[in-house]
């Protein structure tokens, strides 16, 4: 990122911190490994003072003492030679300090960050997923019934513009007797691949509830559907990812394997590169959106595929649609339809499976500075 308009006399006055809350549109039920995941939601944000202006932003790491030692600093000592924000300052304050940029610019951050792969100005429009289908059906007795609940699930989704879904898999390796968990994963796949149409592209997400064995058996039952990726089928092994891929291409069946999020194994990007993994998936938030740009870089370069996770993000979402922008080889915008109180993001909108980047400045949200200064006494502290 061009960084040279950086005044060397511009620095850092004051940090903010405060939770916004919010609520996704339908609660989410179980995954593969957790509980009921609820309606509520949250959004820790940062609101960073340089030169008079504000700039807003999530925020994870940030402590009091990190805040107390930046204050007074000069912004271009945030940034590297390269116009990369500093390793140890980006989960903490990277996306204020980039929207800050932006609107002290007027510009969008997907502007900053392209590098010359988009022509300035054009409308940057990205594919997008609705990732809200959870095991929201554990309570009913009968598949028929599962099947038809997330078939409406997903017809909501289509009906505000979605045409991709993911589909949280492997009821049977906690919630469910295996059997009959694989048995309704496998049924549930073809109902929302109804919903989606021939031309809706399905991913399915394990959460690692899944051995070898039982995705082999998943992904053939699901050879008739347009199936795209699996996704954390199981923990990181290279001697079954080889398997897996090597079954795959036996078949003759053209599904990506997808992983990267949460503890995701240290050697994984060097599985990518021998071919045993097609898209990696680390977080937007944890460890980041500079990281990202970084990887996303590399990954162009061997040919790779970038989906960074984001759920439970609600600003994680549109920073998503802004990366985008950087990455040649960049997925899907992972969609979970969440509304946070005092963040307007309005300017945004989903339609026949693609997502708007509005052309705003910064990260193209507004934020509600009373609500926000108020949340900053409630919840929060300032510097």
């Amino acid at each position: 990122m061009d960084i040279s308009f950086i005044r060397p006399d511009w620095k850092v006055e004051k940090i903010e911190i405060a939770t916004l809350n919010g609520e996704r549109a339908r609660s989410a039920g179980s995954n593969g490994r957790l509980g009921d995941h609820g309606k509520s939601c949250s959004a820790r944000v940062a609101r960073v003072t340089i030169d008079g202006e504000a700039g807003f932003g999530n925020t994870g790491l940030l402590t009091e003492e990190m805040a107390e030692a930046v204050v007074g600093m000069r912004l271009i000592d945030l940034f590297d030679e390269n116009g990369r924000v500093l390793e140890r300052y980006r989960i903490p304050l990277e996306y204020p300090i980039l929207d800050w940029i932006g609107r002290r610019r007027n510009l969008p951050v997907y502007e900053l960050v392209s590098a010359g792969r988009r022509k300035p100005g054009t409308p940057l429009v990205v594919p997008c997923y609705d990732t809200s289908l959870y095991f929201d059906d554990l309570h009913l007795k009968n598949d028929r019934d599962a099947v038809e609940l997330l078939k409406e699930e997903a017809a909501q989704g289509f009906a505000k513009g979605h045409r991709n879904f993911k589909i949280k898999v492997g009821r049977g390796g906690r919630h469910m007797p295996l059997r009959e968990g694989t048995e309704r994963d496998i049924a549930i796949i073809h109902g929302v691949a109804e919903v989606a149409g021939p031309a809706g592209k399905i991913m399915i997400d394990a959460n690692n509830a899944y051995n070898l064995n039982l995705t082999k058996e998943v992904l053939a039952a699901a050879a008739d559907v347009n199936l795209h990726w699996i996704e954390e089928a199981f923990h990181e092994d290279d001697a079954l990812y080889a398997d897996l891929k090597d079954w795959l291409r036996r078949r003759g069946q053209n599904v990506l394997v997808a992983d990267g999020e949460g503890l995701a194994s240290p050697h994984l990007v060097n599985w990518a590169k021998k071919g045993l993994v097609d898209v990696l998936q680390y977080d937007i938030i944890y460890p980041g959106f500079t990281h990202w740009l970084e990887l996303g870089a590399r990954l162009d370069e061997w040919g790779l595929r970038s989906a960074p996770h984001c759920y439970g993000s609600a600003y994680g979402i549109y920073a998503l649609g802004h990366v985008a922008a950087a990455i040649e080889n960049f997925e899907f915008v992972e969609y979970d339809d969440i509304a946070i109180e005092g963040m307007d993001a309005s300017a945004y909108r989903v339609e026949n499976g693609l997502f708007y980047v509005p052309d705003k400045a910064g990260f193209g949200l507004d934020f509600d500075e009373e609500r926000f200064a108020g949340q900053v006494r409630a919840t929060g502290w300032s510097r």
